[in-house]
């Protein structure tokens, strides 16, 4: 388990993506993976408000309406850190206090739950004074509603500006940040890690297998059935390959995954207490489970590192 920046959360070392659950994964096949992630020591699911609206007819909070009724059946809500978050979902795509009251109600009722462990600010809104926004997820702090607070989507700048003004103001402070970061894309590095090291903050990295180019599925002239499918093939250029080819090696000497390798390497980077990955299959899930305990040697890290570079 690691501490979640300065909060009291220990979390896996890698946590579940709950935004496929009721759109790729029905809620039956969604059970059977958050059973196989908790039973292999996994107690860290993140979702949204906005899950999944991007599907047809759906309106978003399928994905925490399921999770709300497998934590009701499981009886384990005290075990699992649950994390969503506000300011995506159409109609409530902004951090307004008035959106963030009603958004946390919302996902308190489809999440079936007095209180949220982690409620991130799903994007940045600079055109709410974020006096205003940190005052709102201050008072479902206060009031025992949220647990901690953390940033999605910020910039550097903007990161260190909404810390700034909490503590200012004496308002509960942001623990953690969640944004792209994986062997393809390395841009956190730089300004916005560098912010996070600065105040402690844990990194919780989404798309942590680059939409799935991780999982070493893609190949040059191999079509695969995914939702991603198109997303995840863009990577397929010489740096892409130069990195499939130094997972393949590693994942061999290990007997494991490249999906666990990339998530492995992941959560050795600095500032990094969890990267996030989703399953839609029990299949899919049993490709990431070994990242929960895989060691990488210092040497293996580099080798990652390097076919990585731009």
């Amino acid at each position: 388990m690691t501490k979640l920046g300065t909060s009291s959360l220990d979390v896996s070392r890698l946590c579940l993506g709950g935004n496929v659950f009721g759109w790729t994964a029905d809620e039956e096949t969604s059970f059977a993976v958050l059973d196989g992630y908790t039973s292999a020591g996994g107690n860290f699911v993140d979702t949204a408000d906005s899950y999944s609206q991007w599907a047809e007819g759906h309106t978003g909070g399928e994905s925490e309406t399921i999770i709300g009724k497998w934590l009701k059946t499981r009886g384990n809500r005290d075990a699992i850190i649950i994390a969503t978050k506000v300011g995506m979902l159409n109609g409530l795509d902004n951090l307004k206090p008035a959106t963030i009251e009603r958004a946390a109600e919302d996902s308190l009722r489809r999440l079936d739950v007095d209180h949220i462990d982690l409620y991130y600010a799903h994007q940045d809104d600079e055109n709410t004074p974020q006096e205003e926004t940190l005052a709102a997820f201050d008072r479902l702090v206060t009031s025992g509603k949220v647990r901690y607070i953390a940033a999605s989507n910020y910039t550097a700048d903007r990161l260190t500006s909404a810390l700034t003004v909490s503590e200012r103001e004496g308002f509960a402070k942001f623990v953690a940040l969640q944004q792209e970061y994986n062997l393809v894309n390395r841009t956190y590095e730089g300004e916005l890690s560098q912010a996070v090291a600065t105040h402690n903050l844990s990194s919780a990295p989404y798309w942590g297998l680059a939409k799935g180019f991780l999982t070493g599925k893609y190949r040059p002239g191999v079509t695969v059935e995914s939702a991603r499918a198109a997303a995840a093939s863009k990577y397929l250029d010489d740096r892409g390959l130069r990195v499939l080819k130094a997972l393949d090696g590693i994942a061999e000497t290990h007997n494991t995954t490249q999906a666990a390798v990339a998530l492995a390497w992941l959560a050795e980077q600095p500032t990094v207490a969890a990267p996030i990955a989703s399953a839609r299959t029990t299949a899919q899930l049993a490709d990431l489970l070994p990242a929960l305990d895989l060691d990488l040697k210092a040497d293996e890290i580099t080798a990652l590192t390097t076919a990585s570079q731009v």
